[in-house]
């Protein structure tokens, strides 16, 4: 069991934990790297196929649980674990929090702050991709849908309208609707090019994850100018009683105090 004062604090390096797939631990990352006092390892669960590269030592898959999570913490002898998960990863978060609590490693998640309703803003907010499908109304409409491929089915459920659906990867058999427009684009966008496509697709309402951050705001932006609905899908809950921060930068000032903290 790793202890925040055990013999692994003997070395100069501190070793570290990012649980990332976000643009905020891609950006911790890159200030950790060539850092000489820290020894960073990023991992990614693996759903995206050509996942950008990245300035540190990379692997990907899962821990099978908070208990194979554990025991990597320990077999690696992880010093700090940052959560840098999508705000949606609900379980990996909940897995960290428990290894870390039973390893006694210091955790911190690094979470971008949800976005907030605007002036101008026609936001309906649910709790569930369920709820996002049931939101949409019986009377056939086209909707925007953007939020990942692995939450397309629930709206198999409501197959009168025409959903143009916007994904880093194929989505494949995902949807199974009747009248699906399928695209494939990454993150960043601008405003303009979002008002464009969603003037193209005729779009009659947007279903988004209230993500945050700011790569895929701009399609909020657009839907504002345009006087669109938005369906936003809240946060899943996460582990309370961890540290939490909102910028690599802060996370980064929160490793050097840790680290300066061991002998």
């Amino acid at each position: 069991m790793l202890d925040s004062g055990s013999e692994f604090r003997d070395k100069e390096f501190m070793r570290i934990l990012i649980l990332g797939g976000t643009t905020e631990a891609s950006a911790l990352a890159a200030r950790l790297s060539g850092r000489s006092e820290f020894s960073p390892l990023l991992s990614m669960a693996g759903r995206t196929s050509d996942p950008r590269p990245m300035p540190v030592p990379t692997r990907i898959g899962g821990f099978g649980g908070s208990t194979g999570l554990g025991a990597f913490l320990r077999d690696e002898r992880i010093e700090a674990v940052v959560d840098a998960t999508h705000p949606f990863a609900a379980v990996i978060s909940c897995n960290a929090a428990e290894a870390c609590g039973r390893s006694r490693v210091p955790l911190l998640a690094l979470r971008r702050p949800a976005w907030t309703p605007q002036e101008g803003d026609r936001w309906t907010e649910v709790p569930s991709m369920e709820a996002a499908a049931d939101a949409l109304g019986r009377a056939p409409r086209r909707v925007f849908l953007t939020v990942g491929r692995l939450e397309l089915a629930p709206f198999a459920a409501a197959p009168q309208h025409t959903y143009v659906v916007r994904t880093i990867e194929p989505i494949g058999d995902a949807l199974t609707a009747p009248d699906v427009i399928a695209i494939q684009d990454r993150a960043p966008f601008d405003e303009a090019a979002e008002r464009r496509l969603m003037e193209r697709e005729r779009v009659d309402v947007v279903v988004t994850k209230n993500s945050g951050g700011a790569a895929t705001y701009p399609k909020i932006l657009a839907a504002r100018s345009l006087r669109l609905p938005v369906i936003v899908v809240k946060r899943p809950g996460k582990p309370p009683g961890i540290e939490e921060v909102a910028t690599a930068d802060a996370a980064l000032d929160w490793l050097a105090r840790l680290h300066g903290r061991t002998p």
